[in-house]
């Protein structure tokens, strides 16, 4: 079995669908609207084949931007992009753009070399080896 792909709100997919593909290399396909309901969303495909669907639609609540405080849901999720240099170099480009870096680059106690940022919405992503 393989997850086949996360889903997550957004306050504006265009914004998130261009930091996951200036960022991230992610590729998106055509826009999804459902003008009836509000909604819109794109699916963000990734080189290992793992997808993200960004999804936005009025009356869904704003995420607190906050390092500290979590909540019940989904965590954070990490994207690999081959090497401690290439973490630490990322982890760079997207402090000097004006990303939240919530930790890290370090090596965690069960092994891992990452840093932790937050995306335009908030979100926690684990940049890894």
């Amino acid at each position: 079995m393989n997850i086949e792909h996360i889903a997550i709100w957004s306050e504006d997919i265009e914004v998130l669908k261009a930091f996951y593909e200036k960022y991230f290399n992610a590729s998106a396909n055509q826009r999804y609207e459902n003008t009836t309901k509000g909604f819109a969303s794109y699916f963000l495909s990734f080189e290992s084949g793992a997808r993200l669907e960004i999804m936005q639609m009025e009356g869904i609540e704003k995420r607190e931007k906050s390092i500290e405080k979590q909540l019940v849901g989904l965590a954070h999720f990490a994207i690999s992009v081959g090497s401690e240099e290439a973490v630490n170099e990322l982890t760079t480009k997207l402090q000097t753009d004006g990303y939240i870096l919530v930790d890290g680059p370090r090596r965690t106690g069960d092994g891992y070399y990452e840093s932790v940022i937050l995306d335009p919405d908030g979100n926690h992503i684990e940049i890894t080896v």
